[in-house]
């Protein structure tokens, strides 16, 4: 066998890093674009007007509304449903927003029944609509990180929705 000179090793070293470089940047692509398919308002604008707030939600490629926030300060994936009465915090992040447990109650789901626990979220905010204790559930049975944005935040609002677009309106009026 002949030995490569140096020249060559050298490209062919150069040449698979490229590639290997080429690969991650393509990978990170790639992955952020599905995440932002999958939620469009990672970063919702917000909008003032004469007496009121708006924030426009796109809909995901499944036809729901997520959007960024936060609950008590701490930032969050919310999924907007106007089934759910209240908003419905799974077991694993009301445990990292600090959300203490109060009362049990009985909570009906697509799962079946569970036992839930009521708690209040000291501030919610959805781009610069901010809501104030607001009522929520603590859901044990509920997987994944996504909070559900149910009515008990929702009816303090105006929604409308239009060709894949959701409007929430807060007046700013008092």
């Amino acid at each position: 066998m002949s030995e490569q000179s140096p020249g060559k090793r050298a490209g062919r070293v150069m040449l698979v890093l490229a590639w290997g470089a080429a690969l991650l940047l393509a990978t990170h692509f790639f992955g952020r674009w599905e995440e932002r398919r999958h939620n469009p308002n990672q970063a919702p604008q917000s909008v003032r007007g004469d007496g009121y707030i708006e924030v426009q939600l796109l809909s995901s490629r499944g036809g729901h509304y997520l959007l960024d926030g936060q609950i008590n300060h701490l930032s969050v994936t919310l999924m907007l449903d106007t089934g759910a009465s209240a908003v419905a915090v799974p077991a694993a992040q009301a445990e990292r927003l600090g959300l203490a447990r109060g009362a049990p109650v009985q909570v009906r789901t697509a799962n079946g029944t569970v036992t839930g626990y009521r708690t209040r979220l000291s501030s919610l905010q959805l781009g610069e609509i901010q809501l104030h204790d607001v009522a929520a559930l603590i859901t044990p049975g509920m997987q994944g990180d996504e909070i559900l944005l149910g009515m008990s935040a929702l009816k303090q609002l105006e929604f409308t929705q239009r060709d894949g677009t959701l409007t929430l309106r807060q007046s700013t009026l008092q």
